[in-house]
């Protein structure tokens, strides 16, 4: 593990931090003075960049989502080294692009592990400690395909429309200790996980747009900044789309 030691910031811990939102929303928090612990398989380049960039306010950790039985030590190891999180934000996710008649058992088991057990489990270690601090927020980045519905994307929809389920009932759960639990739902962003939407499909994603346009990594991580912040105290429950307005 990285060797700074606990900060005086508020902790953030961020999932799948290497890239796409995760990246921007990392990016968004050090600038608002957050500690920063970025989970994600490997380190990538513009991730390294960010730490070497910012050395006593984020640190990576590598760590597989996918192994589900190891959550309870990660979390007690973040703890320990870097005190009690303020904030949680469970971004990691996958998405298997295919028709469900013939995805493999073996793609769907992965798919609802990382995308709906892995930000459950994070969410049962760590607001333990936010509930001993009186405060806290857990932030859930779902999709607006939980809603709309996608061919191809089925299994993912599935996935992303159980863990708006998840928050709204689990905000009950933890009110009462100060915690909020929210969710922000983008919409089509240019990323590695949409890297197959080009051309004349782009195309007619951004005309059902009023603003005539996608929605960008940084917009949706300034939803989560609003989230995390203490204007949004009174926020809890909820689920906040930003998609240029292409579900209006």
């Amino acid at each position: 593990m990285n060797s700074i030691v606990k900060s005086q910031k508020k902790t953030v811990i961020v999932t799948g931090a290497s890239r796409g939102l995760g990246l921007a929303i990392c990016n968004q928090l050090l600038q608002e003075k957050y500690f920063v612990v970025a989970i994600s398989r490997s380190l990538s380049n513009e991730l390294s960049n960010l730490c070497d960039g910012h050395p006593l306010s984020i640190a990576h950790l590598p760590y597989d989502l996918a192994n589900l039985d190891d959550i309870h030590t990660l979390c007690k190891a973040i703890i320990e080294e870097f005190g009690r999180p303020y904030a949680l934000v469970n971004n990691a996710a996958v998405g298997h692009d295919g028709v469900l008649a013939t995805m493999h058992n073996s793609e769907i088991n992965s798919l609802l592990n990382i995308n709906v057990q892995a930000p459950i489990l994070l969410s049962k270690y760590l607001s333990r400690s936010m509930m001993l601090n009186r405060t806290g927020r857990i932030i859930n980045i779902s999709s607006i395909i939980a809603s709309t519905g996608f061919s191809g994307l089925s299994v993912y929809a599935a996935s992303k429309a159980a863990i708006e389920g998840f928050t709204r009932s689990l905000s009950r759960e933890v009110g009462k200790a100060g915690i909020t639990v929210n969710c922000v739902a983008p919409g089509y962003m240019q990323t590695e996980m949409t890297s197959s939407l080009q051309g004349e499909k782009l195309e007619s994603v951004k005309r059902r747009s009023p603003l005539g346009r996608l929605a960008s990594p940084a917009d949706a991580a300034s939803a989560v900044l609003y989230l995390m912040s203490e204007q949004a105290k009174s926020m809890t429950g909820t689920i906040m789309t930003v998609d240029a307005g292409s579900t209006a």
